[in-house]
């Protein structure tokens, strides 16, 4: 049996289950998202843009998956904590792929303001998510969207009003915690309408030593004169495999900023999908892995300038030592009319060792005049001349190895536009070069 036909033999015995568990917004694209599947299947090693990394040998495996919605015995608010300082976020999890509702503190938010599980949503705010939901991230680009609109059971979803800004961040908290191997489904839907300021970030993180396989789906919606910034922060295990997609539609002025960070994974495949549709929007993309033993993350963006004046600044850096590998394919866009366009690239790696292995190709495409546009790639080692001078001011070779270390990811974490979280973060970076435990204190949720 290959690995497609797994999954669509599991959705035809299970159909009525999975619609029965699921908000009507979510089971109206099932069937299209079926059809898609079946057309396209898993993305090939032979496919351009997944030179290295076999999806559907991912995928091989038979994953169990909670179609039932049957309870998972922990409350996240007892096993998480979060000692970021100054950060006093907004608190929301998903344990799996369901949203966690049990007690704990709940958030004031403005009025308007929404955060939580699809259904509710749909309840307060009938037909925005239908008219939202699957628009970016459509089924018909790419086979794993497709499979993750055709089993996904639960949404997390952020609504922004016109003209409202959300003083406190937004925190989602993304748990693996299971007995046996399982894949968790999972989407999140952020809606910015016009001159609306948000900040969310997103932490994933496996409670488990045991096979997990995540598929997640993030579709941004960034209205006229909006403003958000989206945090992804990946702190799970060797053991865990995870593709997730994001994709942001922008409105004319929007600013948006997307920074991925992994600490510490399994399989990771990161991609990113940006359409600039009104003049004058800013995307800011960026992000960073540090890898070691055998983890693999390999890195997909995809920037397209639609519209006049808009502006795109890219940036992607990678630490690799022992066996690991990465891959970075950035591909920039400029349609035919997107005069003015400026837009950067850039993609900076260092191989600790002689085993480990990066993948680079940076693209632009470019079909406007008037254009200022650039993109970059560099993969070395650590700068010796630095090190010889740093260790004849007294630093030991490895504290000096550290700090190089350090200051290289720091342009990454400088974009953050959260201090708390910037200074969180810096310490992380440091703690997971140290071979140190992440976690915060109390926290039983980080590896």
């Amino acid at each position: 049996m290959n690995a497609e036909k797994q999954y669509i033999d599991l959705y035809a015995q299970y159909e009525d289950v999975i619609c029965r568990y699921a908000a009507d917004e979510l089971n109206a694209l099932r069937r299209p998202a079926l059809a898609d599947f079946e057309r396209l299947g898993f993305p090939a090693t032979t496919d351009e843009d997944y030179l290295y990394t076999d999806v559907a040998q991912s995928f091989a495996t038979d994953y169990g998956l909670n179609l039932r919605r049957l309870s998972v015995p922990v409350n996240a608010h007892d096993v998480f904590r979060c000692d970021v300082p100054s950060l006093s976020p907004a608190l929301y999890f998903v344990v799996n792929d369901s949203f966690h509702a049990a007690a704990g503190p709940k958030a004031q938010l403005p009025e308007g303001v929404f955060a939580g599980d699809l259904r509710a949503f749909a309840a307060q705010h009938p037909g925005v998510a239908a008219r939202y939901y699957g628009r970016a991230a459509a089924s018909a680009r790419n086979g794993i969207i497709a499979l993750n609109t055709l089993f996904v059971q639960d949404a997390f979803v952020v609504y922004i009003p016109q003209g409202v800004r959300l003083e406190r961040p937004l925190q989602l908290v993304n748990i693996f915690r299971h007995d046996v191997d399982l894949m968790a489904n999972r989407r999140i839907l952020v809606i910015l309408e016009p001159r609306a300021e948000a900040k969310l970030l997103v932490c994933d993180h496996s409670m488990n030593d045991i096979r997990s396989l995540a598929t997640q789906v993030v579709e941004i919606f960034a209205g006229e004169d909006a403003r958000f910034d989206y945090y992804d922060l990946e702190e799970s295990r060797l053991l865990t495999t995870r593709f997730a997609s994001l994709h942001v539609e922008q409105a004319a002025r929007s600013n948006v900023l997307v920074n991925g960070i992994t600490l510490n994974n399994g399989l990771t495949r990161n991609d990113y999908h940006v359409s600039l549709n009104g003049e004058g929007a800013e995307i800011t993309l960026c992000g960073m892995a540090i890898q070691d033993c055998s983890q693999h993350v390999d890195t997909f963006t995809h920037i397209v300038h639609a519209a006049p004046r808009c502006t795109s600044s890219e940036l992607f850096k990678n630490m690799l030592q022992d066996r690991a590998t990465g891959a970075f394919c950035g591909r920039i866009t400029v349609r035919e009319g997107a005069d003015g366009t400026v837009a950067f690239q850039t993609n900076r790696n260092l191989c600790a060792s002689r085993e480990a292995v990066m993948y680079s190709k940076p693209q632009l495409e470019i079909y406007a005049d008037d254009v200022k546009c650039s993109h970059g790639m560099s993969t070395g080692q650590l700068d010796e001349q630095a090190l010889f001078y740093m260790r004849s001011r007294g630093l030991s070779e490895d504290e000096a190895r550290l700090m190089l270390s350090v200051a290289f990811m720091s342009e990454v974490t400088g974009y953050i536009r959260l201090d708390g979280l910037k200074d969180r973060l810096h310490r992380l970076v440091e703690k997971r070069f140290l071979g140190e435990l992440a976690r915060c204190a109390g926290c039983e949720a980080c590896p």
